[in-house]
């Protein structure tokens, strides 16, 4: 990661988080402490963040205010290789025979990319270009969920959508989410949040794919409380309450791994 780039994420989660330690902030983003320590020196002196003995906090703590999403076109390429690899990672538990639904987000995009690599899987998705990627594969069974079309993520919404998702019922619902805190899982869009939610009320296991931007964020719309997912994959280890609250909520945790 570029230095530039680093600097933003640790803003980034300085925003989000108010205060965090040297050691949480390494570990967040898979750097040394050393590196760290340097970054928070040229944020401080830029006016960007406040250092302390030990750590930085936020210029402003994180207020009452919800936060925002990129437009899709943004996300797809925010942290890309992280992405690529917790979609890798969450292909290989697969097997043949295996129905899932699979929601759209630039994650999930990533991991029907990844699930060209295994083959005779039952798909169900409300994403054009996840149905395409994966139909492919004529070992593959795609079905694409109609509805009304968002025009930023290219997907199937509405009434229709969530009509067309009640009549399957499938093993797997791999979702990709706007946030996470230590109560739920949640997005920022009401009907990409309901699509999800009838995935979840029509599928046996719930597969959570999210990079670790998504920890310790609130958005407006609840997706599902974290006792209902089973497996989280993600690319950096959460922080220290995060990953108490995951533990408690009996979750998977897979941490993916480069490459």
């Amino acid at each position: 990661m570029a230095p530039s780039s680093r600097h933003d994420e640790i803003v980034a989660l300085l925003a989000r988080s108010g205060e965090l330690s040297v050691d949480a902030i390494a570990e967040r983003l898979g750097v040394s402490r050393e590196t760290v320590r340097r970054d928070l020196a040229r944020l401080d002196a830029a006016g960007r963040v406040k250092r302390h003995h030990g750590g930085a906090r936020a210029l402003a703590q994180p207020g009452a205010t919800l936060e925002t999403e990129w437009p899709f076109a943004q996300r797809m390429a925010q942290n890309a290789a992280a992405k690529r690899a917790i979609a890798v990672a969450a292909s290989r538990r697969f097997q043949p025979e295996d129905s899932l639904f699979i929601d759209t987000g630039s994650t999930t995009i990533a991991f029907a990319e990844a699930l060209t690599s295994r083959h005779s899987l039952v798909i169900v998705t409300n994403a054009p270009r996840i149905a395409a990627t994966l139909a492919g594969d004529h070992t593959h069974k795609v079905f694409l969920i109609g509805g009304a079309y968002g025009v930023d993520a290219g997907e199937s919404l509405g009434p229709l959508a969530l009509e067309q998702i009640a009549k399957f019922r499938v093993r797997h619902a791999v979702l990709t989410v706007g946030a996470i805190d230590q109560a739920s899982v949640m997005d920022f869009d009401l009907q990409e949040a309901e699509v999800a939610k009838a995935m979840i009320e029509r599928a046996d296991f719930v597969t959570v794919l999210a990079d670790h931007s998504k920890f310790d964020r609130r958005a407006v719309f609840e997706v599902a409380p974290l006792s209902r997912v089973h497996t989280l994959v993600t690319d950096l280890a959460p922080g220290e309450t995060m990953a108490r609250a995951i533990a408690a909520a009996g979750i998977d945790l897979v941490i993916a791994g480069p490459g």
